[in-house]
Formats: C-alpha cells, structure tokens, sequence
C-alpha cells in the first residue's frame, strides 16, 4: 500500500512535468519533429535515473519511434558538479590514503560532471597524468528507488495492454537496472576498459587508455588520462592535420573488429567520448555501457546485412524464421514482402546517403504485425550504429563508414557462414555431446539400477540382457561419436 501510495505521488511529480515540455501532446497526434528534443529535456529535469532512462529508450525505436529514438540518442548527462571536499574524501575512504598521499597533483575542478559521476584530472608521482572518476554521494538509493517506480509501471503496462508484451517492458527494466548497477561499480566500468584495451592493443587506429587497479574501487576510478581533440571538433581536426577519411576509416574498421571479430563493444561512442589523438588514432572513454554479441548474434546480424546488400528478401525473411525471432505460424513469404517494402525506397541512392542503423530501426519497428520478438541486445547495436554513423557523417559528409567495413563484413560472412563454418560448429557440437555422454550414461545406468535393484523385480534374465544392452549403448555411441567426429575433421582439413 505504501509502495503504491509512493509510487502514484511520483507520477504527479512525473506528469508535471511532461506536462510543463508539452510531452502529453504525443498523443494527439502532433507533428513528431520536436517530440524526442521535449521529452530529452523533461528527462532531463526529472534527475539521473531518467537520464539514463532516456538513453536506453534511445535504442528503442521499437517502442518510441525513430524521430523520437534519435534525439534521446543525443541525450547527454551533464549535471552540475558535487563538492571537490566531497570527492577527496570519497577517494580517502576507497583508496585508505588521503588524496595527498595517492597523487602528486589533484584538480579541485570537475573536468566533466554526469549522472552517475565526475571527474577530476590528477598527477601520479611518477609524472603519469590521469583522470579520477568519482561515484556521486547517495546515488544508488536513488536509483533504487526509481528503479522500483520503473517496475511498477512495466508490470501495470504488461497487464494492462498484453498486446504490449512483445516489447518486454519488464525485461527492459531488468537490462536497464543491470546497466545501472553495471555503472554504480567502477571496477566493473574498470575491468570493460580492460578487456577492450586487451582486444584492441594489437591494432591500429584505435586506442583505449591504461587502468590504475591499486587506485580504482568501487567508487572511484584512475585510467590515463587522455589529451585529443573531441571528434566533434571537425575544424580543430583539419587544423592539426589530420584526415577526416582517414579517421571515418579508423571509426568503421575499429567498430567492425569490437562487433564481428570480438563480439564485445563499446555502445556508448557519442561525439563526447571520442577524441583524435597527435598520431591520429581515436581514442574512446567512459567504459560503463558496453555490449556483447555471441557468435550466433554475429551471425545473425551478417546474415541481415548481406540480405539487404544483395536484396534477397526472401532468405532474409527465412533468417528471422530460423532464428526463432517471428513465429512459425507466419508467413516468410509476407514477412519477405515487408522487409522489400522497407528496403526498396532507399535502393539506387548513394550508399552515403543510407544509414544502415536506421534501417534495422525500421525492420525492428515493422515487425509488429509479425509478432517479432525484440531483441535488446541488438537495439542496443543499432543505436549505436546510429551514433557512430553520426559521426563519420560529421566528420565527412561523403563517406559512410559501412562502405569501409562492407568488405570487413562480407569477408567475416564468408568465414563464418559457409560451408567451412558449418563443419566446424558440427564437430564442435559432437565434441561437446561426447563430452556430455559419460554424464548421460552414468544418469541412465542409475536409473536403471534403481528399476532393477530396487523396486520392480526383474527375472535375472531380463536384468543381464539390460546390463548387456547399457554396455552395447555405451560402446556404439563412443563408436558413433568418434566416427562423426573423424569425418567432420577430415572434410574440414580437406576442405
């Protein structure tokens, strides 16, 4: 009763001020060109959970529309900065050192202030210079309890309409709170950066800083600090030299080997947290949303692209189906038919002027009426997509960045989705199954020991032929196992 009571005063507070931006105009109708700017300002003023709300939201155009989508995109989290006393001493009680001790200078300045944390530039004694993110005092209980009003709402929402189901509200809120929670742990936020930097330390073009572990807690964070021009500085670029085709190449190919080859990427990459560097490489901050794809994911999404490239609506639709993602009892031919209709207003315009984060926007909006499961995990790819190609387009107007990782792309499809590839995931699922068939063999034996041995009474004649049988099972599906395993093998050396 308290929580409801709780909860119904804050949608007052909430509808204030929706009201106050004109947001309840969404539904009647208006004109949609200012609807996303509106409601980004009002999640604005309603505090850091509904920031990070609307940047979530951002990968849902499924449930806000694309306009709307993509001025939540451009959401940013500046807040005004909390006390440097209060920092010092957050970094004292999660270090055991006073300030003074652990940095040789510290900027009493905020260099950036967000929702969840700021940061302030510092000197280790060594002369390394560094940035210091700190966690802002009492942030988690507020999120607590905004997460919970969040949850209230999906669960009424799901209840109310079950036709909104399919948009998994209540599975937003959970990917959501985990994002938060992700964010709310620096060491977390530390060890994403880590795992990046270890994936992309080999390549050129693409730099992510080193991290301080023995002055990184859970709420505070050291990482080199880095000294670029904001990428979205173009003339400030061109004046040091740099070349703008050059760096829209290092963006495409730097997001192509974290999506495809590594199936772990930043998907947070705005103008403000990407800068060119003195050598021209880009280098990337703020590590606390990341994505992962698993290798069936990146097949899937390879499987898409390559439909729409070549216009083979019909696979494309069959893509879907085998995925599991439309239910079998729609029709592929229709769904074929649909994914045309999206397709074909954009085919014979300059690739430049095609943004292919926008069009899996509109594949995932379209498939309402096929009762298309959403995928989070691929919104929060698409968004990015979006942004990223935002900022090569910023960068050079004539260029799109995925006609630079289109042959990245084909090259991985062909390695992973030909015959090769199909051999090598059979011998790895029969590796895995003999892997699994003493357990299985073991599990059948008890059973049939406790049907034997123990309550139903077989004639020992019926007990041995079983005992012979187990055995005969047991030695023909190692048989079995090892056959399919040498013939896999060898169709794949000699391939």
């Amino acid at each position: 009763m308290l929580r409801t009571l709780y909860n119904l005063a804050r949608l007052i507070g909430i509808a204030l001020i929706l009201s106050r931006y004109d947001v309840l105009l969404f539904w009647r109708g208006e004109n949609t060109a200012l609807k996303g700017k509106r409601l980004a300002h009002a999640l604005h003023e309603m505090g850091p959970t509904f920031i990070k709300l609307g940047q979530v939201l951002s990968t849902r155009s499924d449930l806000v529309g694309q306009e709307v989508a993509l001025a939540l995109a451009e959401l940013q989290d500046r807040l005004p900065p909390f006390a440097s006393g209060t920092a010092r001493n957050i970094i004292a009680e999660q270090l055991g050192k006073p300030v003074s001790e652990l940095f040789a200078t510290f900027d009493n300045q905020a260099a950036a202030a967000a929702s969840i944390a700021q940061v302030h530039f510092a000197t280790l004694h060594d002369g390394r210079e560094v940035a210091v993110k700190i966690l802002r005092p009492g942030i988690e209980s507020a999120f607590e309890r905004d997460i919970s009003l969040f949850y209230w709402l999906a669960d009424l929402g799901e209840r109310w309409r079950p036709q909104w189901r399919r948009f998994k509200l209540l599975e937003v809120v959970q990917t959501f709170e985990e994002m938060i929670h992700f964010e709310m742990d620096l060491r977390f936020e530390a060890a994403a950066a880590v795992q990046l930097r270890t994936n992309l330390i080999n390549d050129e073009g693409f730099y992510v800083p080193e991290i301080y572990w023995t002055l990184t807690g859970q709420h505070v964070l050291t990482l080199e600090r880095i000294r670029g021009i904001p990428i979205s500085d173009v003339a400030a670029i061109k004046a040091a030299g740099h070349d703008p085709v050059r760096l829209v190449d290092n963006a495409a190919i730097g997001f192509f080997r974290q999506v495809f080859r590594d199936g772990f990427f930043h998907a947070d990459m705005h103008p403000g947290n990407m800068f060119v560097l003195p050598n021209g490489d880009i280098a990337v901050v703020d590590f606390g949303i990341m994505g992962r794809l698993d290798h069936k994911s990146r097949v899937y999404l390879a499987q898409i692209l390559h439909g729409f490239l070549t216009e083979d609506y019909y696979n494309l639709a069959k893509v879907h189906f085998d995925a599991g993602f439309v239910p079998a009892h729609k029709s592929v031919d229709n769904f074929a038919l649909a994914l045309m209709a999206i397709t074909k207003p954009i085919i014979g315009r300059k690739l430049s002027d095609i943004s292919v984060g926008k069009l899996l926007g509109q594949l995932f909006t379209t498939a309402e009426a096929f009762e298309m499961e959403v995928q989070p995990h691929l919104l929060l790819l698409q968004k990015n997509m979006v942004v990223s190609e935002g900022v090569g387009r910023m960068l050079n107007p004539d260029v799109n960045m995925w006609q630079v990782a289109e042959p990245l792309i084909e090259d991985w499809a062909k390695e992973n989705l030909g015959a090769r590839a199909r051999i090598k995931e059979h011998i790895e699922e029969t590796i895995s199954l003999a892997r699994t068939l003493p357990s299985l063999l073991r599990q059948t034996e008890a059973a049939l020991s406790r049907v034997t041995d123990g309550g139903v009474k077989l004639h020992r004649d019926t007990v041995a032929a079983a005992h012979t049988e187990r055995r005969r099972y047991h030695r023909d599906w190692l048989y079995f196992a090892w056959a399919v395993l040498i013939v896999f093998a060898l169709a794949y050396i000699t391939k």
